[in-house]
């Protein structure tokens, strides 16, 4: 107790707070609950069964560091009952040399496994007549349904990207009457505009996943890479729209119009539990909140350090659901 009395006094002045510092977003209400009161309840996202509100977005693919992390994120994902979307399955369509990369449900169990390929892609599948491949790719890896990520930003700035010839809402609509397969649409990192979000969530999809801007941006990330980088282009990458205000246009559209796809992964830029605890509670469709680097972070490490990150998540998760209030 003495050494926990010293090490208040030590810090009391660093833990000083400013009035600018307040979160705004919440009523404190510290009288009404106790830290047991509130326990999640099992709940049903994309056919199957999930314990907590966290999906595990997709990362790269297709390098022996990447299958480490994929197993890793599987098991993971089978021990706190979580969602799963893998990396860019792009190279499968090439050669099987990766394949054990992505093949983990075997350790994943009946959680939800999406695989994942980008607009570009199917685009080129749908001219060659060739679209089912995707599928094909899905049941090798025993995937519950495919992603599809939107990306014409990156392809732009990729050295080797891709140029798509029409717009993907076309592209999407025609793969929906090829596949019956449950599909979710994505951004990479700069999320999508109100007309965009309209369009997708008109469409027959399992999930809308936002891939907002704010957290890894792949615009950024090839502009780096490329050996013509140049400050001039940099604007790009501060183009997009932020989780939070991709939650309240799908708000806005949901009160304005019927929709077709009515599950939603609040994804891009979220490092923050209350950050996610908000957007999940002011979210009018069911919703899931998506983390790629954070679980990569602590993937990277070792199993340990991963499970103990999501056993923090889930605690701090509890203690917002019995001590805050969302102001109206």
């Amino acid at each position: 107790m003495e050494d926990r009395k010293k090490e208040h006094l030590q810090l009391a002045f660093e833990a000083s707070v400013k009035n600018t510092d307040k979160d705004n977003r919440f009523t404190y209400e510290p009288m009404l609950s106790s830290h047991t009161d509130f326990t999640f309840s099992p709940f049903h996202f994309l056919g199957k069964n999930m314990n907590y509100p966290f999906w595990i977005s997709s990362m790269t693919g297709g390098t022996g560091m990447a299958g480490i992390i994929n197993k890793r994120l599987a098991i993971a994902a089978k021990k706190f009952g979580l969602g799963m979307g893998l990396g860019s399955c792009r190279s499968l369509l090439e050669n099987k040399t990766h394949f054990d990369d992505f093949n983990v449900r075997n350790l994943i169990g009946e959680q939800p496994l999406f695989s994942n390929f980008g607009i570009a892609q199917i685009e080129k599948m749908l001219k060659d007549n060739s679209i089912e491949k995707i599928d094909v790719i899905k049941n090798q890896l025993n995937a519950d349904g495919t992603i599809i990520h939107i990306n014409p930003l990156q392809e732009a700035f990729q050295p080797e990207g891709d140029r798509i010839s029409r717009p993907p809402i076309e592209t999407l609509t025609e793969l929906l009457e090829k596949t019956d397969s449950p599909i979710i649409v994505k951004e990479v990192g700069q999320g999508m505009g109100y007309e965009s979000i309209k369009a997708i969530l008109k469409l027959n999809i399992a999930a809308f996943e936002f891939g907002a801007w704010g957290g890894t941006n792949f615009t950024k990330l090839e502009n780096l890479r490329s050996k013509n980088h140049q400050n001039a282009f940099d604007g790009f990458v501060k183009v997009g729209h932020d989780a939070h205000e991709m939650t309240l246009m799908v708000n806005q559209i949901t009160e304005e119009t019927d929709v077709n796809c009515i599950q939603i992964i609040i994804s891009g830029g979220i490092s923050s539990v209350l950050d996610a605890f908000y957007l999940h509670k002011i979210c009018k469709l069911p919703s899931v909140i998506g983390m790629g680097s954070l679980f990569l972070e602590y993937a990277l490490k070792n199993e340990t350090s991963l499970d103990h990150f999501i056993n923090e998540m889930i605690d701090k998760w509890k203690l917002a659901e019995s001590f805050l209030r969302i102001k109206s």
